[in-house]
C-alpha cells in the first residue's frame, strides 16, 4: 500500500506574497508551528537542499531529515522529496499555487510509503498528514493574510 494526501487552502493575498513567504525555507520556523529549525545545506539554481528539525514530540523525540525542493515560478509549482527518508520508503511532495478571485489557492499533494519496519503504517500516516496539513495551512494562511494587511497599511511615498 502507499499513502496519498491532497490538501488545499485559499489565502486572501496576492500570489507573489504567498509564493515568496512559503518558499523562503529559512523562515519556515516562523511560518510553520512544527519546525524548530530549517538549515540550508546547498542551493543550485532553483533547487535547495535543507535540513528540517521539528520541535520534540509528546515523547520528547526530535525528528529531523534532509529534503530537496525545486521551484518553478512560471508554473507556480514546487516539487520536493526527502533525501533522508527516515521511516518513509519515499516521500514526494508537490505544492501548486493558483490565482483565484479570493487571492491564492495553495494545494499540497504528498505521495509516500512507509518502510515495513516503520512504527506506523501508510493509513496512519495518511490520517496524520491530512490532519496536520489542515492545521499548518490554516496557520500559514493567517500569517500570510496578516502580512498582506500590514503591507496594505504601510503608506507609500505618494500618500
Amino acid at each position: 500500500m502507499t499513502g496519498h494526501t491532497q490538501n488545499e487552502i485559499t489565502i486572501a493575498a496576492p500570489v507573489d506574497l504567498v509564493w515568496d513567504m512559503t518558499n523562503d525555507v529559512e523562515s519556515w520556523p516562523q511560518l510553520f508551528s512544527e519546525y524548530a529549525s530549517a538549515e540550508i545545506m546547498s542551493r543550485e539554481g532553483n533547487r535547495v537542499t535543507f535540513r528540517l528539525t521539528m520541535h520534540p514530540d509528546e515523547n520528547g523525540k526530535v525528528w529531523s531529515w534532509v529534503s530537496e525542493r525545486e521551484t518553478d515560478r512560471d508554473a507556480l509549482s514546487v516539487r520536493a522529496r526527502r533525501i533522508e527518508t527516515g521511516p518513509f520508503a519515499y516521500m514526494n511532495i508537490v505544492w501548486q499555487y493558483e490565482k483565484v478571485p479570493e487571492g491564492t489557492r495553495m494545494v499540497w499533494t504528498q505521495d509516500f510509503a512507509m518502510k515495513p519496519d516503520a512504527p506506523v503504517d501508510d493509513a496512519w500516516m495518511t490520517d496524520n498528514i491530512n490532519r496536520n496539513s489542515k492545521t499548518q495551512m490554516a496557520l500559514i494562511r493567517d500569517r500570510i493574510e496578516q502580512a498582506a494587511m500590514e503591507r496594505r497599511a504601510v503608506p507609500t511615498l505618494s500618500d
